[in-house]
């Protein structure tokens, strides 16, 4: 059980920090009157330096992007067949297709593009439980590279090397939810020169290719502008989570699920008054981040999860337990500043190290958490917005340009073999 050190003072933490209110979404936040902004300027705080002018860069002019017309099979017929991808939090892949298609940074013209896209949906593929097969996610992405190297020259002239591709997975392209399975199975051949735009994000990882662009998974925004509170609710909560701690079903043994993390936190602080942790999960849920000091966002089958998004948009600290976790945006988002890291041998220690942080660095993780900037680069926005997710992924694309010469392929040179690759993805789709 965890120390019982540091609960006196957690009554004076929380009046303290209930001074610092929550910040609604930035829609909502630009609807308000100037005397709103002002409310605003004064609870939040600018990212300083050069964090600050990347999170709010317009790469409008920057980059041109050519998007493939594929037959609807690999997208917009997925969707219609099963609307529950535009909910779950692989759908970033389904609205980046979308902005994509009305944005400034589009062209019809492939010859004048310094990015293809190809609007392929390889999680909307889904088991009545909501969840992607992951035997077929490599079958629909190798086919429709096929589709375009057949159709078009551009693939064929760089093998790839100038294309990307949003493959939200749990561990990317390695296109699988079980790490063990998804290092047997690595990255698809077919992807190996390719940008990814990926939600795993993991050091020294064999799914985490050097030069992909971490996003956040996709969190309804609509959904959450409808939950917020009045902003200066009191923050009465200390510690707050909601999920599994063992999940039974895929790990019967225990141990190997979050890394044994999420149980260790459940084991040791169940009873603890100052963690409201449960696998409940109530109609209440957002009002109770917001209401909340510290957000916990533990590593599950991936080290990624919806939490660190809702934490970062309703201003609840984000206590990030996950080692080696490579984060969204991190060129962008200090997420040093902004949230709290404790490796996952640390978990027993949890409410030592949180009752011992000082008063002023909580306070001003929750002055750059108010930033709107800084909410709106975790969202994915329907239309899209200045500064939002769609906008730092242009954003990264861009500060990718040019490319290096070593891009364009000598005649007859070829750098990928399509022949590789478990035997299971090699059949056809």
């Amino acid at each position: 059980m965890g120390s019982k050190a540091g609960w006196l003072p957690v009554a004076f933490l929380l009046a303290a920090v209930a001074l610092s209110s929550v910040v609604s979404l930035p829609a909502a936040a630009a609807a308000e009157s100037g005397e709103a902004d002002h409310a605003v300027q004064q609870h939040s705080e600018r990212i300083s330096g050069s964090a600050g002018d990347v999170l709010e860069d317009n790469p409008v002019g920057k980059l041109k992007v050519y998007i493939y017309d594929l037959p609807r099979k690999y997208n917009k017929k997925m969707v219609t067949k099963d609307p529950r991808c535009l909910n779950h939090m692989f759908a970033a892949e389904i609205f980046m297709h979308r902005f994509l298609l009305s944005s400034a940074v589009r062209t019809l013209k492939p010859k004048e593009a310094d990015w293809f896209y190809t609007p392929v949906y390889t999680t909307c593929d889904l088991t009545p439980a909501g969840l992607p097969l992951p035997f077929k996610s490599p079958r629909v992405m190798r086919s429709a590279i096929q589709y375009i190297s057949n159709k078009w020259p551009f693939w064929n002239r760089t093998d790839g090397a100038d294309h990307f591709f949003v493959v939200p997975h749990d561990f990317g392209s390695c296109f699988h939810y079980q790490e063990e399975k998804a290092i047997e199975r690595g990255i698809l051949p077919l992807l190996r020169r390719a940008t990814l735009v990926q939600t795993f994000g993991q050091q020294n990882h064999v799914c985490l290719k050097e030069g992909s662009i971490i996003i956040p998974p996709f969190a309804p925004p609509q959904k959450m502008q409808t939950h917020l509170i009045p902003p200066d609710t009191p923050r009465s909560i200390f510690v707050y989570f909601r999920g599994l701690f063992y999940d039974t079903g895929n790990d019967p043994e225990g141990g190997y699920y979050a890394r044994g993390a999420r149980a260790s936190l459940w084991e040791n602080f169940k009873n603890n008054p100052l963690f409201d942790i449960s696998t409940d999960h109530p109609a209440t849920y957002y009002e109770d981040m917001q209401r909340a000091v510290f957000c916990l966002c533990p590593l599950g089958w991936a080290p990624w999860s919806p939490r660190l998004v809702e934490a970062v948009v309703f201003g609840c600290i984000p206590v990030i337990i996950a080692d080696d976790i490579v984060l969204p945006f991190a060129d962008a988002i200090p997420w040093e500043e902004i949230g709290v890291f404790v490796e996952e041998k640390d978990v027993p220690q949890l409410d030592t190290i949180l009752t011992s942080m000082p008063i002023e660095d909580i306070l001003r993780k929750q002055r750059l958490l108010a930033n709107p900037s800084m909410k709106q680069a975790m969202l994915f926005p329907q239309p899209a917005q200045p500064r939002d997710a769609f906008h730092q992924i242009l954003n990264g694309l861009a500060r990718k340009l040019p490319h290096p010469e070593g891009v364009y392929l000598a005649p007859g040179e070829k750098h990928l073999n399509w022949t590789v690759g478990p035997v299971g993805d090699l059949k056809p789709w």
